[in-house]
């Protein structure tokens, strides 16, 4: 397939926030990727179940919501009715990833499964045959606006060849410090879905941008 364009709402006016999914709507972004942040696993705070139903009503695109919380095992079930469609935790963060997976399978919602920069593609090898996409943080979670980490792109080949060597069928993610610069590599090397932030929403005319990164062959 070809690759998808996730725009992360983190980095959306939220003064504003429904003139920013208008144009999320129009554009050629696939998904609507949202950041939900803990404080706890993350010196951050976001948002949750409330601005993710708000969000569920203003789109028909997928939600792709990616829990920076420790016990996410907890809000599954939330999120889902929420307005979730795909749900990732973070194998950091959670004390049974494989059941945490079936059980977000189970409520017929795709399950995520994330990894850090300073997490081996390794930690994956037991849980990844339960997961339906792996997204590889290019950043340290918690704020946006982060440069990429170079290293990244050997967790990407790492990550195609323990998919291709299980003969799985499972998407590849990879947020954080994405741009016009970079996308072209990461996308090269494998990648099924960039999620993008401030390189979409400072841009001058984010449609153009998406419509930008959506291009890259």
């Amino acid at each position: 397939m070809s690759h998808l364009i996730a725009p992360s709402l983190l980095s959306a006016n939220f003064l504003n926030l429904e003139k920013d999914i208008l144009m999320l709507n129009q554009s050629e972004a696939d998904w609507f990727h949202l950041d939900v942040m803990d404080g706890v696993f993350v010196p951050n705070i976001s948002f949750g179940f409330g601005i993710i139903e708000k969000i569920r009503k203003a789109t028909s695109k997928t939600l792709d919501v990616h829990l920076m919380i420790v016990e996410p095992e907890r809000y599954i079930e939330r999120f889902k009715k929420a307005g979730a469609d795909i749900i990732s935790i973070h194998i950091e963060a959670c004390r049974n990833p494989v059941e945490t997976l079936r059980a977000i399978r189970s409520l017929n919602a795709k399950a995520g499964i994330v990894i850090n920069p300073g997490t081996p593609v390794s930690m994956l090898s037991e849980v990844i045959a339960e997961a339906d996409m792996v997204l590889i943080m290019s950043v340290n979670p918690g704020f946006g606006g982060q440069s990429f980490i170079p290293g990244t792109m050997g967790k990407i080949a790492e990550l195609r060849y323990l998919i291709k060597s299980r003969g799985l069928n499972v998407l590849t993610e990879v947020d954080g410090g994405i741009d016009l610069q970079n996308a072209p590599d990461i996308i090269h090397a494998g990648v099924d879905i960039l999620v993008a932030g401030n390189t979409i929403f400072a841009s001058p005319d984010p449609a153009q941008t998406i419509q930008q990164l959506k291009n890259i062959c």
